[in-house]
């Protein structure tokens, strides 16, 4: 298996890229985070995936090995294919998917393009225990979700819950009512739960 291939990216279209190594050009399926991450002329390295079908080789970059790793456990699940699994990856990242995995919370995954409600329910069966969070984790993974240079902390934990697949419409109302608290973390946490309980 190709384990990463290092090169010039020479195109960069919606969901693959080709990259150039020493003349010979790899189309390379990829995600939205990836594809944001890749300049037309600069040198990259991609982990990547090949997927042997009966009727092509198809090869799936990703930017990190965190990616990498989460599309593998992403397609251990029945019923996920490496395109659903690569459209996981472009519509939330890693740490907001671990997030929603731990919460169990299906209507998070729901609102992934490709993702119903019982492929969330097996999402959530086959992978809690695989890369489910602990809750220190996961306030850790929320934090990382905010914007590090913002000292606001209600801006912060909306943009996480944003992340999380929530939009602000929905977002604002919960958050209004918790403006004391102080920590960004806490802040995200009482919000998931109130939504938990709709």
């Amino acid at each position: 298996m190709i384990g990463y291939i290092r090169g010039i990216v020479s195109h960069v279209f919606t969901d693959y890229c080709f990259i150039d190594v020493q003349g010979i050009g790899y189309r390379i399926f990829i995600a939205n985070s990836t594809r944001q991450k890749l300049d037309i002329g600069s040198e990259v390295s991609l982990y990547t995936y090949l997927n042997v079908r009966e009727d092509a080789l198809l090869l799936y970059g990703f930017y990190t090995q965190d990616e990498y790793e989460l599309f593998l456990n992403l397609t251990s699940v029945s019923g996920i294919g490496p395109k659903v699994a690569l459209g996981v990856l472009s519509a939330i990242n890693p740490n907001a998917f671990r997030i929603a995995i731990s919460q169990k919370n299906v209507t998070i995954l729901t609102k992934i393009p490709g993702i119903g409600k019982k492929t969330a329910e097996r999402l959530i069966l086959e992978l809690h225990d695989k890369i489910g969070t602990s809750d220190e984790q996961c306030q850790e993974s929320a934090t990382a979700l905010s914007v590090e240079h913002n000292d606001d902390v209600i801006t912060q934990a909306v943009e996480a819950l944003a992340a999380l697949g929530y939009t602000r419409a929905e977002v604002m109302p919960v958050i209004g009512k918790k403006s004391d608290v102080k920590s960004v973390q806490e802040l995200v946490k009482l919000a998931l739960r109130e939504f938990g309980r709709r």
